[in-house]
């Protein structure tokens, strides 16, 4: 039955992944022009990256279907016109700041225009399926920590990919974006237990019952494999990265996308297909 569930909340899996690649790239963008000696090339790249998972977001809302009666949580339609207007504005805005960074350009206001289109389709997301109150403001902080730590070690990892065709560049950025990654999983494991702790999510699971029931299963491997895991392998990039071993911290960075990845999915599905917030 769990996986049943799970499979059926597919369509909002695919639509969480996607957002929070964009969404989280993006701001890592912004957070590598304005705090990190990182390339023009390397910064606009991304943002094109941000912009095309952004884009597939868009076309995955346009499509999301009904929630299924089985599923733990309701739709509120009322914000699917703003939120896919977000999802619109996000991938325009990406490009045209990637464009912008090619050409040396700063671009301030584009940041502060696309951090706030990406900061709406958080909210939207949140109001839509939080449940309104408490539990929409819960779900904004769960979808804002897997854009973080999703599209911050995909952002990492493309880093890393550019000290391996230019072997020159100073360690500092990798260093500093493979430590924002460990920072964000950290605060991951403390919400997981928060969350755990408090039985949060829609459906009203005791505290820490989630950790026993028919869920275990998956509650266990997002703790450990989605976020424990990626949080050991983080520490070690910064390590090897320190030490200008940039193969090696590449690699590492590579176990960190599909793990974190994984934890992303288990989370979406945990909480579209039984209603917990881990």
């Amino acid at each position: 039955m769990p996986a049943e569930r799970i499979a059926e909340s597919l369509a909002f899996i695919n639509w969480t992944v996607l957002t929070a690649l964009g969404v989280g790239s993006f701001a890592a963008v912004v957070a590598g022009r304005f705090r990190t000696d990182a390339t023009r090339g390397y910064l606009a790249f991304t943002a094109f990256s941000a912009a095309a998972f952004a884009l597939l977001a868009g076309l995955t809302d346009s499509s999301l279907p009904a929630l299924l009666p089985a599923l733990a949580l309701h739709a509120d339609p009322g914000w699917d016109p703003l939120r896919r207007l977000a999802l619109l504005a996000l991938p325009i805005i990406a490009a045209i700041y990637g464009i912008a960074l090619l050409r040396g350009r700063r671009a301030a206001p584009l940041a502060v225009a696309g951090l706030t289109a990406a900061g709406l389709v958080l909210v939207t997301g949140a109001l839509s399926w939080g449940g309104g109150g408490l539990g929409s403001v819960l779900l904004l902080v769960e979808l804002a920590g897997l854009s973080a730590v999703l599209g911050g070690v995909w952002a990492a990892m493309i880093l890393g990919h550019w000290y391996l065709v230019t072997p020159r560049l100073p360690e500092a950025p990798l260093v500093r974006f493979a430590r924002w990654l460990g920072v964000a999983l950290a605060i991951q494991v403390g919400l997981f237990v928060a969350w755990i702790g408090l039985g949060a999510g829609p459906s009203g699971t005791p505290a820490f019952a989630a950790l026993v029931g028919p869920w275990a299963l998956f509650v266990w491997l997002r703790l450990l494999v989605g976020i424990v895991f990626p949080l050991v392998v983080s520490w070690a990039a910064v390590q090897t990265a320190r030490s200008r071993s940039m193969e090696s911290a590449t690699g590492l960075l590579y176990i960190n996308v599909g793990t974190i990845a994984a934890g992303t999915i288990l989370a979406a599905g945990l909480y579209f297909g039984a209603g917990l917030l881990v």
